[in-house]
């Protein structure tokens, strides 16, 4: 019975952490943009070379 005391008190604190840390995470733009980076990562075109695309004259 004597650890409910320290028990509720913990867990209050660390539910109010848990909201700190999520209202953080929402003000800060965590959450904004969730699908650009996986379509960034479809898209990288960065090492395709157009010289190299281009059929041989004969």
């Amino acid at each position: 019975m004597e650890s409910l005391y320290l028990l509720i008190p913990l867990s209050i604190a660390v539910a109010f952490l848990i909201g700190v840390i999520f209202w953080w995470a929402t003000r800060s733009g965590q959450f904004d943009d969730l699908e650009g980076p996986s379509h960034r990562i479809l898209m990288d075109d960065d090492g395709i070379d157009d010289s190299d695309e281009t059929p041989p004259a004969s």
